[in-house]
């Protein structure tokens, strides 16, 4: 129950910090990535501010020896590696995320902002995900276990 609550409340606090910094607004998403017409930085003081914590939780969970909410930690074992999979799926996510302007945290918010532009966008999300579950399952089946999912 505690692991539900703390990720509930972790999930509202993103949601409003993004409808706050106005990631979850589209317009606002296609205009900072427009870096040759209208270009607004809005969103790089938002992405820049977002660093600095996650630079803190990195130190600190390194010197811790459990999260506070799970038994352990699910880290992946080589941070510095670069393979197709991850030039791929970054590409995907740029991609979706310049013809949509929705990546999947706000794409989430949006379906109680805006329902009708995020519903779509979530569908295909959700497609894509199990798409990618079912052909890595066939072709690698233990990658399926790398993606949470623990009965391979």
């Amino acid at each position: 129950m505690k692991q539900i609550s703390l990720a509930l409340l972790s999930g509202m606090l993103f949601g409003a910090g993004l409808t706050y910094s106005g990631m979850a607004n589209p317009a606002k998403v296609r205009g900072f990535l427009d870096i040759f017409g209208a270009w607004n930085p809005a969103l790089m003081f938002v992405m820049g501010g977002a660093m600095l914590p996650m630079l803190i939780a990195w130190r600190v969970q390194a010197r811790l020896k459990a999260p506070l909410a799970a038994p352990r930690f699910s880290l992946p074992q080589d941070l510095r590696r670069i393979d197709g999979k991850l030039l791929a799926g970054a590409a995907l996510f740029g991609i979706g995320w310049g013809v949509a302007g929705l990546c999947p945290g706000p794409g989430l918010t949006d379906l109680a902002l805006a329902p009708r532009h995020a519903a779509l966008f979530v569908l295909a999300m959700l497609g894509g995900m199990a798409l990618f579950k079912a052909v890595t399952s066939r072709i690698v089946p233990e990658a399926t276990k790398a993606f949470g999912s623990e009965e391979g």
